[in-house]
């Protein structure tokens, strides 16, 4: 068994700090990847295809079951302090901060069934705040792994992604998707997570940008984001109505060959929400053929692609991320989009490992001379999913 933590604090640290901090040793210390959506954006609440991969940064938790119901959590991030709850009373919508992701981990568990008692709780993580790398679905899938194996309740990794896609619904409050969870819970090293959204189909295929001479440079814009707030759930209403008009259960159901019809029945805003979401699905099945057949290298055109359509047919792009993708693109990189679900976080630039310092210096330059806040600009390569390291 590991006894350090991949990324972040080493997990000897992480349990002495509990210690020091409890009175008492962890029962264990769990982790949690954030993820790098490589294709496939807003995609996943319509039934459709993503193809994310878990990232080497992640979300730790020490965790100790207490014999009450009392709940208290602190992490070593943030002014937040520390945080008490009542395990048998809490209720959505009235948690602040990033003490929700724990908590409705375990109001969507108990609503599952699953008894859950007090406990301890310190988290680390050096997953990127409001990057669009998942930080809180890292935070979640850490904390869901660790209780599913103190409480004995033995769900498997499907039910994990669904009872942690509840927590954000129904606790946090926030839309999302299933993409992130199952990135996070089913990743795996070397490999990208071909989702099928519709029924949760998991096939891993190989992406290892270095052996092929690239590298994935995520460009973190330092334009926040929240999935709580209205743009993410406008663009979900949208595409709910247009699935409504085109008479299908979902926008998964809606071929590129129907958009011509479509045009005549939807709104012309409608529409082009629709044409995103039908047009990047074929993206994520083609990049998955390109990457099986011939690698890495040769999926640039599908991430520009996305990007453009990103932009202009959904509008969840802003002149950070656009700023970043041009430039990545003019000094070098093969394919560029934003990642996640918009209106600020990341963008990712595939580049090969000869123009690196190139394309970061590019970008940093740009920013300065846009009047933007320097951005940071690291690589990132897929890691195992979630698990128990100490």
């Amino acid at each position: 068994m590991n006894t350090t933590a991949r990324t972040g604090a080493p997990a000897g640290n992480l349990a002495d700090r509990f210690h020091a901090t409890f009175g008492a040793a962890p029962d264990g210390i769990w982790a949690a990847p954030g993820r790098v959506n490589l294709i496939g954006e807003h995609t996943d609440y319509n039934e459709g295809f993503v193809l994310p991969f878990a990232i080497d940064k992640r979300a730790t938790t020490a965790l100790r079951l207490r014999a009450d119901h009392t709940v208290r959590l602190l992490s070593t991030f943030g002014d937040q302090g520390l945080v008490e709850a009542d395990a048998a009373a809490l209720v959505p919508g009235t948690v602040k901060g990033w003490a929700k992701y724990p908590l409705g981990v375990v109001w969507a568990l108990q609503r599952h069934g699953v008894e859950v008692s007090g406990f301890d709780l310190l988290l680390d993580s050096d997953v990127p705040l409001g990057a669009g790398l998942s930080s809180s679905h890292a935070i979640e899938c850490a904390v869901i792994t660790a209780l599913n194996e103190l409480t004995r309740a033995r769900l498997s990794a499907e039910d994990m992604v669904r009872l942690t896609q509840r927590a954000e619904n129904v606790f946090v409050g926030a839309p999302t998707g299933i993409m992130d969870q199952s990135a996070s819970l089913r990743g795996a090293a070397g490999q990208a997570v071909f989702l099928d959204c519709r029924d949760q189909a998991v096939q891993l295929v190989p992406f290892d940008a270095r052996e092929a001479g690239l590298v994935l440079l995520v460009i973190d814009t330092k334009v926040s984001h929240s999935h709580a707030d209205g743009g993410y759930a406008s663009r979900r209403a949208s595409c709910e109505l247009g699935a409504e008009v085109l008479g299908v259960p979902a926008l998964r159901d809606v071929a590129v060959a129907d958009l011509e019809e479509a045009a005549g029945l939807l709104d012309p805003e409608t529409f082009r929400r629709v044409r995103h979401v039908v047009t990047e699905n074929d993206r994520v099945l083609q990049t998955v053929e390109a990457l099986r057949a011939q690698g890495p290298a040769h999926i640039g055109r599908f991430l520009d692609a996305s990007h453009a359509s990103m932009r202009d047919d959904f509008e969840i792009s802003c002149p950070e991320l656009d700023l970043a993708v041009d430039t990545a693109r003019a000094h070098g990189a093969i394919g560029a989009r934003m990642t996640g679900g918009g209106f600020g976080g990341s963008a990712v630039a595939l580049t090969p490992v000869d123009d690196e310092q190139q394309v970061r210096a590019a970008v940093v330059r740009a920013f300065t001379e846009a009047g933007f806040t320097r951005p940071d600009i690291f690589t990132v390569t897929p890691a195992p999913g979630a698990e128990r390291i100490s």
